[in-house]
């Protein structure tokens, strides 16, 4: 007989719950969906689904993130800016329901989070989330014509493929994907002019000079290398464009997300970026794709690697490293920013 070590059994315990409360929610919706239900149906307590899940809420969102799929790089990515336009519309897209499917089934293809956050927080979260879908978005799109900003070009795609997939979801049937796709790439041959010139940052602080010890987490991946760390709460996200655009060339940046409720906040985070991200892998190629690196945080473990105790919804704080020192740092609203553009000469 096998026996399972502990992490191996909450693993087992989170799939047979993540694979019942999607045939739950497929049935019977978000709304009428009953965690009872979900227990019985994978044989396990009540108590075993909210050891791994919270809340109701927390259980649709970790359904909805399961089943955005890890996606590989594409050879090649489209030749000019009207075309990347039209082939991420292609992708998105393809999450577009039959009009057979029933509105529960329909909801869950569509990953829709239509009536999910109902309160403040999360929709302030959600709107910030879409500031760094749109900007990662953007950076692919400049792979294509880097002479200008395309950010407003992005939010007007975002805007259009998420009106045509609440329209699958309230109307289906209405519309034509195939011209969602050709009004994309007429949207990317639009003068937008789009400009970068936020006029709050010719009074940010600059970065404080230091040279301290960088020890970053084991559990943060490779976040290790020389360039930027950003930490930001959810209601500071617009923040990472002020670093994108201050940083050196070749700079890897990173923004580590932190927020106060992991369980649902988070786990829209992790559902809204790892979609995002999973389309733009399938359309650019690897050397096209953003530069930008975007985790949550979810233990703040990066967050206190730099310094940072009790991160939450406001935070904003970054560090710059180079050869393995935290060579600067900076706080508040502008650390992106001066962590970002600290020159040779400020240290």
């Amino acid at each position: 007989m096998v026996r399972l070590t502990r992490a191996q059994q909450q693993e087992r315990t989170r799939t047979a719950v993540l694979a019942a409360a999607r045939g739950e929610f497929a049935e019977r919706g978000y709304t009428d969906a009953k965690v009872d239900r979900i227990a019985e149906r994978a044989e396990l307590t009540r108590g075993a689904v909210y050891s791994n899940f919270p809340s109701k809420r927390a259980l649709y969102l970790g359904v909805l993130a399961d089943s955005v799929e890890p996606a590989g790089v594409a050879a090649a990515s489209p030749p000019d800016l009207a075309e990347a336009a039209g082939a991420f519309a292609r992708v998105w897209l393809e999450r577009l329901p039959l009009t057979s499917d029933t509105p529960a089934n329909r909801k869950l293809q569509l990953r829709s989070i239509t009536g999910l956050f109902d309160d403040e927080p999360g929709r302030a979260a959600l709107a910030q989330i879409t500031k760094v879908e749109a900007l990662l978005l953007a950076l692919a799109l400049e792979s294509r014509e880097p002479q200008g900003r395309r950010v407003r070009l992005a939010e007007l795609l975002l805007t259009t493929l998420n009106g045509a997939c609440h329209l699958a979801e309230t109307a289906p049937g209405f519309g034509d994907p195939f011209d969602v796709t050709r009004s994309c790439e007429h949207l990317a041959t639009l003068d937008l002019a789009d400009t970068w010139d936020p006029p709050h940052l010719a009074y940010v602080a600059p970065a404080r000079r230091v040279l301290d010890d960088w020890k970053p987490p084991a559990e943060s991946g490779d976040v290790t290398a020389d360039g930027v760390i950003v930490v930001l709460g959810t209601g500071r996200l617009g923040a990472a464009e002020e670093a994108v655009r201050a940083a050196r060339p070749g700079d890897q940046i990173t923004v580590a997300v932190v927020t106060s409720d992991p369980a649902e906040i988070g786990r829209l985070v992790r559902l809204r970026i790892g979609d995002l991200v999973g389309c733009l892998r399938r359309v650019f190629a690897r050397d096209d794709l953003p530069s930008l690196r975007v985790v949550l945080d979810e233990r703040a473990t990066i967050a206190s690697a730099i310094g940072i105790q009790e991160p939450d919804e406001t935070t904003e704080a970054a560090v710059r490293i180079e050869a393995g020192r935290i060579r600067a740092r900076a706080d508040g609203h502008g650390a992106a920013h001066a962590a970002a553009s600290a020159r040779e000469a400020d240290r």
